[in-house]
């Protein structure tokens, strides 16, 4: 009897723990259910136009140059400052953009460099239309949300934030502002993904009911960049954090394939696993010596995380992360409906009696050649019309195609193609991963950003 009652206590005081470290994340999920006086929700919104763009470009190391590049390309724009930690990166590129210019477009460019909250200064002092963020991951939410305090509209590398109260604090920013607050994430403007979204949108495979995405790229290599680079702040992320930490380019694409957050479907819950954490170590381990700061770190991150997410309707996603593990590079891309299968990395498609020309059934894959006429016939128009502006621009042509769109919507004053809600939830798979895993696999809810209008907010349109 005594040993019943022990099993007894032990599982409610278990419970009781299990319930207790449960609550801040419960709270987080709920806390911000009404939308404060005076807010507008930024779903479908469309700015006042913009005759001349005037944008500043916090970070310019890795993913920022790309990005003042095009931009500083394209008619109607004005680069106005460049900031970085490090002065050589922003004389660099502000002296870039100059010549991109032919020294007339962008004339008088301030610099800002050499101290961590120089940008700050920056968003004061030039007071920008549009600020362009590629900084490490902590300084995204930052920024973007002082950007739009100071008047700009705010454009930011993946992840969005790192946090649920950050993401919350984004979105109530954005929305007392009347600010845009768009995370780039390219990839849904790849020529497949595009493809994809219009055969979606057109009915070629039927009802969408299951989804896979992925961000595998073996990036160990990012190690050796030691003081400056993506290594030098990514390998304490390995180290310290479980879970899917980078989520969105495989997931953007497949969650607009679905029309989530958009008037059919939503984000509902995730659960998420990680495999051990073997490669960074035995990386480490082989190419540093035992006293490097590398070999000091104790790498928690699983190699692989998959995360499972189930929508409102029942419609699921498995979303995969891996940049550690030697294998090849892919986005993975599948979208799974009542009448056939789309899928990714190689591109090959299967549809219930076969693929026009190419295959009799759907047990065949059509791929290769054998999608000359699928791409004739559902190409984007999107891509078909601005594929030759923007082919040199990066990662075949999806980095310009995406910043051509961005000013191409404040000049005319149309909603952008992804909101800041889209953002955040994309963006949150990488946190309630990470309780996810930490909590044995158990269910983690999404927040609803939207605060319920994703039900009346427009599917994205297919643009021409």
């Amino acid at each position: 009897m005594k040993n019943i009652n022990r099993r007894n206590f032990i599982k409610k005081t278990s419970l009781a723990s299990a319930a207790i470290s449960m609550t801040p994340m419960m709270a987080q999920n709920t806390a911000y259910t009404e939308r404060p006086l005076a807010h507008q929700y930024m779903g479908g919104f469309a700015a006042p136009k913009i005759e001349k763009i005037r944008a500043a470009f916090i970070g310019v190391g890795a993913r920022g140059p790309g990005h003042l590049k095009f931009f500083s390309s394209l008619p109607g724009t004005e680069v106005v400052a460049v900031c970085d930690l490090y002065d050589d990166y922003a004389k660099k590129w502000a002296a870039e953009s100059k010549k991109i210019g032919g020294g007339k477009q962008h004339k008088n460019i301030a610099v800002y460099s050499g101290e961590e909250n120089k940008w700050r200064t920056m968003l004061k002092e030039v007071k920008p239309d549009v600020v362009f963020i590629a900084t490490n991951w902590k300084n995204h939410a930052p920024m973007a949300i002082e950007a739009m305090k100071s008047g700009a509209h705010a454009f930011c590398e993946v992840p969005l934030a790192l946090s649920l109260e950050e993401m919350w604090n984004i979105v109530d920013t954005s929305e007392a502002t009347g600010k845009h607050c768009m995370m780039m994430e390219n990839v849904n403007y790849a020529r497949e993904e595009l493809m994809y979204l219009n055969m979606v949108r057109l009915g070629v495979i039927g009802e969408p009911l299951h989804a896979e995405a992925a961000y595998i790229h073996e990036l160990r290599f990012q190690m050796e960049e030691q003081e400056r680079g993506t290594g030098s702040w990514r390998t304490p992320h390995y180290a310290h954090r479980n879970g899917n930490l980078y989520p969105t380019h495989g997931l953007g694409p497949v969650a607009q394939y679905m029309n989530l957050a958009r008037t059919e479907d939503n984000f509902s819950s995730l659960v998420s696993f990680s495999t051990p954490a073997r490669g960074r170590k035995l990386y480490a381990e082989k190419n540093y010596p035992a006293d490097h700061k590398w070999n000091q770190l104790d790498y928690k991150g699983g190699d692989l995380n998959t995360s499972i997410v189930k929508t409102h309707l029942g419609r699921t996603i498995m979303v995969q992360w891996d940049e550690t593990s030697p294998r090849p590079y892919s986005r993975h891309n599948l979208i799974q409906g009542t009448k056939g299968i789309l899928a990714g990395f190689p591109t090959r498609i299967a549809l219930e009696g076969g693929v026009e020309g190419a295959t009799k059934n759907h047990h065949q894959w059509a791929q290769g050649e054998q999608l000359a006429k699928i791409y004739e016939k559902y190409d984007h128009p999107l891509y078909k019309r601005l594929n030759q502006v923007a082919k040199d621009s990066g990662h075949g042509g999806m980095d310009g195609l995406m910043m051509y769109r961005i000013v191409e919507c404040l000049h005319k004053g149309l909603p952008l193609d992804q909101n800041v809600y889209e953002g955040c939830y994309w963006s949150a798979v990488g946190v309630l991963s990470e309780h996810s895993v930490a909590q044995g696999g158990m269910p983690q809810q999404f927040p609803d950003f939207t605060r319920g209008n994703w039900k009346t907010t427009p599917p994205l349109e297919i643009i021409s």
